[in-house]
């Protein structure tokens, strides 16, 4: 068999057809129990309408391996997480493609415990597997039978990172985006209301739609951000949520209609357990890194950087402890979930700060993003990354006070710092930008750097 372009560093993902189809998928599934030696796997999928195909392949796969298989159905990504370790099962598969486009679809791996799988052992070992075929002959006593009380046990998981009993009236409006959410979030809203917390909910684009009438879940794109923005102010909502399409990312917006950008609120949620686990350490992707590091600091924990990705930020909470860890992408991790990220458990948290504080998340913010304001993400195409990264580093010279390559290329300039990396995936240069409550200076600095990065005159 040709070589399996899906895989990539820690994940599958890619274009329905020559690059992931249901004999590939099922080759994966054979794949990964071999590699694993498993005997017990729980499998989930997104409402893609591509995804029962591969899934029922996924299954057939671990089948004639011998595999137990505890299918959750239709769920989230995290809710496969929770799974994975609540049953003991030995790993799991989640058959979602996420934000990405609609011909596009892939899988989510774990092991036991839901460790992400090492990219340099155990990915590698599926994927030659996978490709070569050498499976051996089918085992008997495997089997596929529903993972029971699955979502009730993943609700009370949830649940116990907030007070109920502290949470204030509040009307909040959700966005599915037609995605996995809905169902889940309608059971964590049932038992909210059952234990009597007074808020109120204004669901849009609830029903998975695996068609995606509404475009595809990825609230991270400006122009998908109005939707909901205008859909809080229209309602008088006290703030806005939105998940991508597995919702293992969450987005919020105040009460303005105002989008809040990922790292502030790494910033909040990093005050929320410092204020539970004093001392405690917090980790934060390198991309952005100012609010969150003072907080931090200030409040007395522990800042810790890891590299920028699911399976770095996982294993950095394992090495260090710590309690939490946040990407300004709107991955947000929770040693109390194993270690694992979570687009339902942030904002619960940010309900009961709210609650708490009686300020609305406009107040929670606004200052912060003032103090550290920052460019967002800003992708270049580039055949010649390295050229780009060369001129950038010649044409600041002595301006650069420090310089850290835990991923990509990090450069402080005292007032400002830039973080410049390659995508995994795309000839893509991602460049983030951020300041000392200077937005005047962050304008600068983004068209100096943009001109340099294209090689154009500015």
């Amino acid at each position: 068999m040709t070589e399996l372009t899906c895989f990539k560093a820690y994940d599958v993902r890619g274009r329905l057809g020559a690059e992931l189809n249901e004999g590939i998928a099922e080759r994966i599934g054979r794949a990964f129990a071999q590699v694993l030696g498993a005997e017990r796997v729980v499998v989930g999928h997104d409402p893609r309408a591509s995804s029962g195909a591969l899934v029922a392949a996924v299954k057939a796969g671990l089948v004639k391996s011998g595999v137990e298989v505890l299918d959750l159905g239709l769920c989230g990504t995290e809710e496969m997480y929770h799974a994975t370790d609540y049953f003991e099962a030995d790993g799991g598969i989640e058959v979602t493609a996420s934000h990405n486009p609609m011909d596009y679809n892939g899988l989510k791996l774990v092991g036991k415990g839901s460790r992400p799988l090492d990219p340099a052992t155990d990915m590698l070992a599926i994927k030659a597997l996978a490709e070569s075929g050498d499976f051996g002959p089918d085992k008997a006593g495997g089997e596929v039978r529903p993972a029971k009380a699955a979502r009730t046990a993943y609700v009370r998981r949830v649940l116990s990172f907030v007070d109920v009993a502290a949470l204030r009236p509040l009307k909040i409006l959700v966005n599915g985006g037609n995605g996995a959410a809905g169902p889940t979030f309608d059971a964590i809203a049932e038992a909210l209301s059952k234990r009597g917390a007074p808020i109120s909910f204004i669901c849009l684009n609830h029903d998975p739609d695996g068609s995606f009438p509404n475009g595809i879940p990825n609230p991270l794109l400006p122009e998908n951000q109005p939707m909901t923005a205008n859909a809080v102010v229209a309602a008088k909502a006290d703030m806005g949520i939105a998940w991508d399409g597995d919702f293992d990312r969450c987005f919020f917006f105040d009460h303005l209609g105002r989008f809040v950008p990922g790292e502030y609120i790494v910033g909040l949620l990093a005050e929320i357990f410092l204020a539970k686990e004093p001392g405690a350490k917090i980790v934060h992707d390198p991309r952005v890194q100012w609010n969150t590091r003072e907080i931090v600091t200030r409040l007395g924990g522990a800042p810790v950087m890891a590299r920028t990705g699911h399976a770095y930020l996982k294993r950095a909470l394992r090495d260090t402890g710590a309690v939490y860890g946040g990407e300004m992408s709107a991955h947000h991790y929770f040693r109390d979930f194993s270690c694992c990220d979570s687009g339902m458990i942030p904002w619960l948290l940010l309900i009961e700060l709210m609650s708490r504080r009686n300020v609305c998340l406009a107040d929670l913010v606004s200052a912060r993003m003032a103090a550290f304001p920052s460019s967002g993400e800003i992708n270049f195409r580039s055949e010649d990354p390295a050229a780009a990264r060369d001129r950038v580093l010649a044409d600041l010279g002595d301006e650069v006070i420090a310089r850290d390559d835990t991923d990509g290329m990090s450069l402080d300039m005292g007032a400002w710092r830039l973080n410049l990396r390659s995508s995994n995936t795309e000839p893509l240069l991602r460049l983030n930008v951020e300041t000392r409550g200077d937005t005047d200076l962050l304008a600068r600095c983004v068209a100096r750097l943009r001109g340099l990065i294209e090689n154009t005159s500015i």
